[in-house]
């Protein structure tokens, strides 16, 4: 996640703000973005089983070089594929069986030709060469690419960030959500005197007798390409152990030697009950052949899997503010909780198309309520949730354009964790809703998934049809409204929404009695609570994020 810009007058917390690269108010799409976005033929054909990313930063020149190794399986006969890398980048050569392959560049995408049909089922490779200038980051994490720094001691500072631009912003590969390595070998040259910090166990450091070292990376699981990451600085490691669900899980911290204390303590503090709140709410670390790292870096954080990036300065909340306005915010600190969230959101679970981001966001930012929960009992994470409902904008759909990587609106972090809450409400039952959570990062462990795949779990597994719920808050930017009119002296009440086939069950109670669930339609029909009159009846509106009519609210 690229995270919020904070603006202290609270109106303006949010909007202004997340992934600028990719929260534009983007509507007409080019033949770019559907040869980034959409699975062709030449994408499909073949399923990336492992990558060996060799890449040497010459950091005096801002510049990149090196090669990237692609093994597959074909899932078709074919004889021409796509892999990605920008166009300011150049490719060298690219390298089948000692030989040379002819390709062409369009836009950001490369097209491989190979002498002869690659057999469905067959196993092969191929190496990328490439290298050039890549797009340095202005403003990361918010726009993609490199960052070129220098830490407090003026010893130089790299970081790539690449979320929604895309990882082929520094590397080739095959770049879209859908299809992640199964393993892979990051080796990260860099001048003699640094060190680089990557995803996954930290295999090998070899001196390349030049004036570098290289620093050889191996991540065990599946990985999606925006992960990725090199960091490259004066760092200084220390490491603990956390006894979880799977056992002991290895916890790694690299930072500036000056930050050591600041981070010890910080971390300390928080990365342990964040993991005992999580491997509750969703089931074991996704990722313990790889290890749990945070990694320093001089932009403000990134759910890089197994190396999980930071710069909140090592205060609590969000750069010290409580992005919820409750001060339950300001308890822990935010980068560690909600990036490493993503372990669960986005890493373990990946949406096969950007559109659907909100699976990766809105769960994460509803991961923060239940951490607060964890910590602080039900109230309080229920009330922070509903603190964030002061940074959603209701402009834009959550759910994004299929096909062109075009996400949704900002809000799928802040309303996709209010709704979430609101079906944990609907379905009344904590115990079954804790069994959702886990079962779905069970279910779909390590695995990319479609709207389809995590709202019918959820709906299966709830008993209760919340197709339209869902349809409802993802689909379309308003809110249904619950309308209460009056007949005869008795209540009558309906949805309006814009979901078709609309029904969502809501509290409502007399004032100063206990809530009851009705089940209104978009059809107006009967209310049965004895006592109403049109002063006294209150929808629940401390859960539910909806508008009212003729009705009031209730806490």
């Amino acid at each position: 996640m690229k995270k919020i810009i904070v603006i202290i007058l609270a109106a303006a917390f949010f909007p202004a703000c997340l992934h600028a690269q990719l929260l534009e108010n983007k509507n007409k799409f080019t033949h770019a973005d559907t040869l980034r976005g959409t699975l062709t033929p030449l994408r499909t054909c073949y399923d990336i089983n492992y990558y060996h990313l060799d890449v040497r930063f010459d950091i005096d020149h801002k510049s990149i070089s090196g090669s990237n190794e692609f093994k597959f399986t074909a899932t078709q006969d074919f004889k021409k594929l796509q892999f990605d890398l920008y166009a300011n980048l150049r490719v060298e050569r690219v390298i089948y069986k000692g030989k040379d392959l002819p390709f062409k560049r369009e836009f950001n995408a490369v097209f491989v030709t190979f002498p002869k049909t690659i057999a469905k089922g067959s196993r092969d490779e191929f190496t990328v060469f490439y290298s050039g200038n890549p797009t340095i980051a202005k403003n990361a994490p918010w726009d993609g690419g490199v960052v070129f720094t220098n830490d407090s001691t003026g010893k130089p500072w790299v970081a790539t960030a690449c979320e929604g631009a895309g990882a082929s912003i520094w590397w080739p590969n095959k770049d879209h959500l859908s299809d992640e390595v199964d393993s892979m070998l990051i080796s990260i040259s860099v001048p003699k005197g640094l060190k680089d910090v990557s995803n996954g166990r930290l295999r090998k450091v070899t001196d390349l007798n030049d004036g570098y070292t290289r620093f050889d990376w191996f991540v065990a699981n599946p990985i999606n390409n925006y992960d990725v990451a090199a960091n490259i600085g004066d760092y200084t490691e220390f490491t603990d152990t956390y006894n979880g669900e799977k056992g002991k899980l290895d916890l790694d911290y690299w930072v500036i030697p000056a930050d050591l204390e600041k981070a010890k303590a910080q971390f300390a503090a928080n990365v342990s009950p964040m993991l005992a709140s999580f491997e509750h709410w969703f089931g074991p670390y996704p990722f313990y052949e790889d290890g749990y790292k945070l990694v320093e870096t001089p932009h403000l954080g990134m759910e890089h899997q197994s190396a999980v990036a930071y710069g909140n300065h090592f205060l609590n909340g969000y750069l010290g503010n409580d992005l919820s306005g409750t001060g339950w915010g300001l308890k822990w600190d935010y980068i560690v909780v909600h990036e490493s969230g993503h372990e669960w959101f986005g890493n373990n679970i990946t949406a096969k198309d950007l559109a659907d981001m909100w699976i990766h966001e809105g769960f994460t930012c509803y991961s923060e309520s239940l951490f607060v929960e964890s910590r602080n009992g039900k109230q309080a994470g229920q009330e922070y949730v509903k603190g964030l409902r002061r940074n959603i904008a209701n402009q834009v759909p959550i759910v994004g354009v299929y096909g062109v990587n075009k996400e949704g609106s900002e809000d799928m972090y802040f309303k996709g964790a209010v709704f979430l809450n609101m079906v944990r409400t609907i379905i009344n039952n904590d115990d079954k809703w804790l069994s959702i959570l886990r079962g779905l990062n069970k279910t779909f462990y390590h695995q990319t998934v479609t709207y389809d795949d995590i709202v019918n779990y959820i709906n299966k597994q709830s008993g209760i049809n919340l197709l339209p719920v869902f349809d409802q808050y993802l689909h379309y930017k308003g809110l249904p409204t619950l309308q209460f009119t009056w007949q005869d002296g008795k209540p009558y009440c309906k949805w309006i929404a814009d979901a078709k086939g609309f029904n969502m069950p809501v509290r409502v109670k007399i004032k100063g009695g206990e809530y009851k669930f009705i089940n209104p339609t978009t059809t107006l029909q009967a209310v049965d609570l004895p006592g109403a009159d049109k002063d006294n009846i209150e929808a629940d509106t401390f859960n539910y994020y909806i508008k009212l009519s003729g009705v009031q609210k209730g806490g």
